[in-house]
């Protein structure tokens, strides 16, 4: 029998790496947002080619390396996922339900990142038989999910594992952390160059709920006008109106 009190830390440590025993696997799940050119919320999802849950679609992730802490992992499969660094990345939860992973014990550090639109560019990974955006749209008790370039509607039941639920928190920290925060920023197209009524639309799309036009340019002007955050340009811009409307650009 072993007396682990004799041995020294370094003998206890090289000992530890040779003991096979059962311990829960650790993964990052990434919610990956975007806008699309109809200014609506999009979500990045993969359709699984293996077991379990082969055929499901369900939110990108992987497992995290023995050498690499969570936010590494987590830029890593943001990376592999979207060939993009230095995106907004915030971790979200932990998900940690015994029977959440039929292959083993699992536990999940859900993030979310916040692609500016237009910069999102993916592919199917290893793991994966397709990859597409989906727009979510938020409704009473739930969300569903739609993808026009597939023709598909999803219900949040039909999601793989428990995603649904990593889904309903990243979309209850968006609808909070806009009101309260500059979240909404890392959704622009151009934080050089943008418009009021889109900064508006992605409030709009992140809560789920219509804005007044007036309340909220109220709002923009005594939060980023008065405040110095902001300065208009010269150029007009008529991407989302007949009236040509002014284009503004965030001060660093």
């Amino acid at each position: 029998m072993i007396n682990y009190e004799e041995m020294t830390e370094e003998e206890y440590l090289a000992h530890c790496k040779t003991i096979e025993f059962a311990r829960p696997c650790v993964t990052v799940d990434m919610l990956i947002f975007s806008m699309n050119k109809e200014q609506q919320l999009e979500l990045l999802l993969i359709k699984r080619g293996g077991h379990p849950h082969k055929g499901k679609w369900a939110i990108p992730g992987g497992f995290v390396e023995m050498d690499e802490s969570l936010e590494e992992a987590a830029a890593r499969e943001l990376k592999e996922e979207t060939n993009l660094d230095g995106i907004y990345l915030e971790q979200l939860y932990t998900f940690g339900e015994v029977e959440r992973d039929k292959r083993t014990r699992v536990i999940s550090v859900a993030y979310i990142a916040l692609v500016p639109a237009g910069n999102l560019d993916f592919a199917a990974g290893d793991d994966a038989v397709d990859a597409c955006n989906f727009v979510v749209k938020q409704e009473h008790g739930g969300f569903t999910l739609y993808s026009q370039e597939r023709n598909l509607i999803l219900t949040q039941e039909e999601l793989a594992f428990d995603h649904k639920d990593i889904v309903e928190k990243g979309l209850e920290r968006l609808k909070g952390k806009v009101v309260y925060s500059d979240i909404a920023l890392e959704l622009l197209r151009d934080k050089e160059k943008f418009t009021i009524y889109e900064l508006q639309t992605i409030h709009e799309a992140l809560t789920g709920e219509a804005f007044d036009v007036a309340n909220f340019r109220r709002s923009f002007k005594k939060k980023f006008m008065d405040t110095g955050r902001v300065e208009k340009l010269e150029e007009k811009s008529v991407d989302f109106s007949r009236k040509p409307s002014s284009y503004y650009r965030l001060i660093k």
